[in-house]
């Protein structure tokens, strides 16, 4: 059984000592796995969280997310073929939009130690965080959480061995700050919502 299946797959009512737990279980600590301490550290940015165990799953919270949004029968940007049956499916304009609603994206990886998400030409071609829309949703996959940022290039640099990919950008804020935040400066805060695919 996965990690995650453990925290968001089980319909069996919690136990006291679960219910005792909830809190603890997201706190991560130098030992904590990887994905635990991504989960948190997402939530903390303001990102919003959506484990899914299989793809019809990916398909019902999208159109959960449009529904919640009043995004249907909108204008969404995006780059990847094969995302472009989703947004199809539920009547998204995507070719040419002029004004995009949301962007639908894929992502390289998926930042453990900051909660933040790893992206490169092949998913924003050469757009600036501040040139994206708003809101964003993202699909990814369990397996590509990874712990730091070094991580993400590494990986980057074994997973394309030619037409290595530019404008690799990773964002980690999802919501602006109360208050004012020198760490902020110069980022964009966006609406993200992350579609998280079971593939482990």
């Amino acid at each position: 059984m996965s990690l995650f299946r453990k925290f968001f797959g089980s319909n069996n009512p919690a136990s006291e000592e679960d219910k005792n737990n909830e809190y603890s279980k997201f706190m991560p600590d130098n030992d904590a796995p990887i994905e635990e301490q991504f989960v948190y550290n997402f939530k903390k940015n303001g990102g919003k969280f959506l484990y899914c165990e299989n793809e019809t799953e990916v398909k019902e919270q999208l159109e959960n997310i449009l529904e919640e949004n009043d995004w249907f029968e909108s204008e969404a940007l995006c780059y990847e073929p094969e995302l472009f049956n989703l947004l199809e499916e539920n009547r998204i304009a995507f070719d040419k939009p002029t004004n995009p609603t949301f962007l639908l994206s894929g992502c390289e990886n998926l930042i453990g130690d900051e909660g933040s998400i790893l992206f490169s030409s092949k998913q924003i071609k050469q757009r600036k965080p501040n040139e994206l829309p708003s809101n964003i949703v993202v699909i990814a996959t369990t397996s590509q959480i990874i712990g730091t940022k070094s991580d993400g290039l590494s990986f980057i640099k074994k997973k394309y061995v030619k037409d290595y990919p530019t404008n690799i950008t990773a964002m980690k804020y999802f919501e602006k700050a109360a208050e004012e935040d020198f760490t902020q400066y110069g980022s964009s805060a966006k609406n993200l919502y992350l579609l998280l695919l079971e593939d482990l």
